[in-house]
């Protein structure tokens, strides 16, 4: 490989893909590659560029930082990353130069596909949400509280009113979704899609994605203490991530209140007034270092991931887990029947209070053996929900070495 080209929406990490996205351009580069990251906004300040990664910046704002009206616009066609993509590819490219793309669907848009499209069999998709499928990216019907089973852009998926704010704005998705599908044609041969959990392949598939198109590479988990959490001796139930409605924050608060556990919220949103005013009792602290974050799930029985939606790869889940600290997750989430086959905790229904505070209530009154094995079942490593951060790199330098065979000793 000549170069490894990572695009993303964002240089400044907001979120878990952006992160990783980040994570992988710097580790490459420390490997000895040479790294370009493309991004849609300002640049990071010359981060990246200190860890030896030349940044190429677009200069743009997210949707929900512009006026409505370039968002609406924006959203569907970005012609400015088109151009710059393109441009790019024109004045840089090689046979040995590998485009590894991470978020579009804030900035880039669709159009960075058809940029991408003369290059296409050597450009990676990493799958880090379902909007390569599904228009509102993650297969929920929000309003019925129901995991969406239908084919994006059926029929039946154009009629349903599924988004969580309206269905004019399920139609504005639904249009950037047919973008999406003229821009990314199959037929150009693109090579490949990386899921982040292998629950995505049937759903990915179920757009037309073919499966043997899609390889599953499982996300770097670092455990939130590397000495295990004696979740037997502990009470109280701990949250970590963002404190908003789609988060099932709310649900998860209005349950440790019935049942009389403590709770601990890590993190920050647009629910923290609120919480703050209506509860209290709770304790909120903002988002931590990592370092402190540790030490204070030391002290909690489980941690609890109440996502209203599927999510992917909720990261919180692997770290608590490779801590020995048990889970309580949505049952929608993709890792939750991971979860309880393995017996690393319980899976619940965050939309009927009585499931909640049964869950809850079962943590809470689990005998200390039982608890106890569950802690240590996941200490253990096994199963791995996640890989290591070496690991992870390993299979993105082997997933990209495939579409230069040539050039692989």
């Amino acid at each position: 490989m000549d170069r490894i080209v990572i695009l993303n929406d964002s240089s400044v990490a907001r979120g878990g893909a952006t992160a990783l996205a980040l994570m992988a351009a710097r580790d490459l580069a420390a490997r000895g590659h040479r790294v370009t990251f493309l991004c849609g906004d300002a640049g990071d300040g010359g981060a990246l560029a200190a860890a030896g990664v030349e940044v190429v910046a677009l200069g743009g704002a997210r949707l929900l930082e512009t006026t409505a009206l370039q968002a609406l616009r924006r959203g569907v066609s970005n012609p400015d990353a088109r151009r710059m993509v393109a441009d790019w590819i024109a004045a840089q490219d090689t046979p040995g130069t590998v485009y590894h793309l991470h978020g579009w669907a804030q900035i880039l848009s669709p159009e960075v596909f058809a940029a991408l499209a003369p290059v296409a069999g050597r450009v990676l998709i990493h799958a880090h949400d379902m909007f390569l499928a599904c228009p509102n990216g993650v297969y929920m019907d929000y309003p019925r509280h129901e995991v969406c089973t239908r084919v994006p852009l059926s029929a039946s998926c154009l009629a349903a009113n599924c988004d969580k704010r309206s269905y004019a704005h399920k139609l504005w998705r639904v249009a950037r979704q047919a973008r999406l599908r003229t821009r990314l044609d199959l037929s150009a041969g693109w090579g490949g899609i990386l899921a982040i959990h292998p629950e995505m392949v049937p759903r990915l598939a179920r757009a037309g994605y073919p499966p043997e198109m899609i390889e599953t590479v499982r996300n770097p988990v670092e455990p939130f203490r590397t000495v295990r959490v004696a979740a037997e001796d502990n009470a109280g139930l701990v949250y970590v991530g963002r404190l908003e409605p789609d988060k099932g924050v709310g649900e998860l608060v209005a349950a440790a209140a019935r049942t009389g556990q403590a709770l601990t919220l890590v993190g920050d949103g647009p629910m923290r007034a609120e919480l703050e005013a209506q509860h209290p009792d709770i304790r909120i602290t903002g988002w931590l270092p990592r370092a402190h974050i540790g030490p204070l799930v030391a002290r909690a029985r489980a941690l609890v991931m109440p996502s209203r939606h599927p999510e992917p790869f909720a990261l919180v889940i692997p770290e608590a887990v490779a801590s020995g600290l048990p889970v309580v997750v949505s049952q929608t989430a993709l890792m939750a029947e991971e979860v309880t086959r393995h017996g690393l905790g319980l899976a619940v229904d965050v939309f009927d209070p009585r499931a909640m505070d049964a869950a809850l209530s079962r943590v809470r009154d689990m005998a200390t053996d039982e608890l106890r094995a569950m802690s240590l079942r996941g200490f253990s490593g096994q199963p791995a929900l996640g890989l290591t951060r070496d690991a992870w790199i390993d299979a993105l330098e082997a997933a990209c070495g495939r579409l230069c065979p040539a050039t692989v000793g």
